[in-house]
């Protein structure tokens, strides 16, 4: 499945500064900022539905947007936002001006699958997730909605590595230093041994206990 595509309708401020942005918030915007490309900055509102709904998307900050302004677009990739402390309304967002080709770096998020059928976890083994996302470096119009690590084979011990991971033909991680561990099918050794010394310890005070009892006895 796709990712829902996001676009932001926007105005453009002429008050900066905190003055303008709380103005903005009174009339039921969320102020921002929009920079980079090679172009100065812009102070812009955007409509708080708008905004909550990106937000609800769940892949708000690693997905481009399109800016709409009197029939022109603009394609950007949203860097921050941040959200009151108390009712997390969304307060204010940073954007990113992209080009579709244009080479950018954002998180993918890793789903899991077959984690009903891996041997491993049949056995009393539990997924290690070491990294839930996964920076790339991939075209701003080619963003994945997600990669997929398969752990239906992986037996105890195990793992699975950025390598075990199909990417798309245009996109690589950042990290290219080494074959990075996504995931491990861990063992519960661990558990045992606890279990273990427990029961050992009561052992040894039930027979102190015995002994204490046969001493009074004599």
């Amino acid at each position: 499945m796709s990712k829902q595509q996001i676009t932001f309708n926007i105005e453009l401020r002429e008050r900066i500064g905190s003055g303008g942005a709380r103005a903005a918030r009174k009339q039921g915007l969320v102020p921002g900022v929009l920079y980079g490309g090679g172009q100065d900055p812009v102070a812009i509102s955007l409509k708080r539905n708008e905004v909550q709904k990106a937000i609800d998307t769940g892949h708000f900050l690693s997905s481009t947007a399109t800016l709409v302004h009197n029939g022109d677009k603009q394609l950007v990739i949203p860097q921050a936002i941040q959200l009151h402390p108390v009712s997390d309304q969304p307060m204010h967002v940073d954007l990113f001006r992209v080009d579709a080709k244009q080479q950018i770096k954002v998180e993918v998020q890793v789903h899991f699958v077959g984690e009903e059928v891996s041997p491993g976890l049949k056995k009393g083994g539990t997924l290690n997730v070491v990294r839930h996302t996964v920076e790339l470096l991939v075209p701003a119009g080619h963003i994945p909605e997600s990669l997929e690590a398969d752990v239906s084979e992986l037996e105890i011990g195990d793992n699975v590595k950025i390598s075990n991971i199909k990417l798309p033909a245009d996109a690589e991680p950042t990290i290219t230093d080494r074959d990075f561990t996504i995931a491990t099918i861990a063992g519960r050794t661990a558990k045992v041994e606890e279990d273990t010394d427990e029961e050992a310890t009561e052992e040894a005070e039930a027979a102190a206990e015995e002994e204490g009892g046969e001493e009074k006895e004599d």
